[in-house]
């Protein structure tokens, strides 16, 4: 009898130095346990497997227990409140899960062995859940960022970019410039008829755009008689003016000379 006191007053101090201030000695009659012999509680929190730590989680038993006479030879007696948190009937299954490892541990000093089972129990059930939920809260985050796509703007993209947007306007100011020139019939020709831009300015028809208009009998002559090519007026605009250009100057030199004259 003397051996289980002091096995018992050894596993006491025990308890005591690892919990801190988990561990509390309760009156026999707040234990709801059926013994005048001493009671002790100890706060039961889930724990992360990874850290081995307390986690935040908002649950929390007290697990209460007290010595038989011929404890470790038999097991304890044992009682469960939930601190926070925690369900009746999950109080209920856990204790019979203890008091199943209680009686598979008969011996030794199982208490310690008891919380860690209560706590990686509490785990299992509060704490997966939790985990799960900040899994997809983590995904959801991952959803709402806008990842940024495309090439960044440099200072050697941007200036290709402004040479590029300049050369097309210039390209359609070009065209904007051949279509005013062009007289309306030649625009309008199906496209196998139609005189490339280089040929419509060899023939002289620019040079008596500003004469006096022919006859309509006239005009449809001409251009029946006109040989066209099966190519459109897709030849470079740039010779195009260049070439208009320069007989625009040569006509403006004779003229000059015929009033100098």
């Amino acid at each position: 009898m003397t051996d289980y006191i002091q096995e018992q007053e050894m596993e006491i101090e025990a308890l005591e130095a690892i919990l801190a201030d988990d561990f509390k000695e309760i009156h026999s009659g707040e234990s709801g346990l059926n013994t005048s012999k001493r009671c002790f509680q100890i706060k039961v929190s889930p724990v992360d497997d990874e850290s081995d730590e307390f986690t935040t989680t908002p649950v929390q038993l007290a697990l209460i227990f007290s010595h038989t006479e011929r404890y470790p030879d038999e097991p304890p007696l044992l009682n469960l409140n939930s601190l926070r948190g925690i369900q009746g009937e999950h109080l209920r299954i856990l204790k019979e899960k203890l008091l199943q490892e209680a009686s598979e541990n008969l011996g030794m000093a199982m208490i310690y062995t008891l919380v860690t089972s209560a706590k990686e129990w509490l785990s299992e059930q509060y704490c997966q859940d939790t985990s799960l939920e900040d899994a997809e809260a983590e995904e959801a985050a991952k959803d709402d960022v806008i990842i940024p796509h495309g090439e960044p703007v440099t200072v050697e993209t941007f200036l290709a970019w402004r040479e590029m947007f300049e050369a097309e306007m210039a390209l359609e100011r070009a065209n904007d410039q051949f279509s005013r020139l062009m007289p309306e019939s030649a625009l309008s020709a199906p496209k196998e008829k139609r005189l490339t831009g280089r040929q419509w300015f060899e023939t002289g028809r620019h040079a008596a755009k500003g004469a006096a208009p022919a006859t309509e009998g006239s005009d449809e002559e001409d251009e029946d008689e006109i040989d066209f090519d099966s190519d459109d007026f897709e030849d470079d605009e740039d010779d195009m003016l260049e070439h208009y250009l320069a007989e625009k100057s040569d006509s403006s030199t004779h003229s000059s000379k015929r009033v100098t004259n």
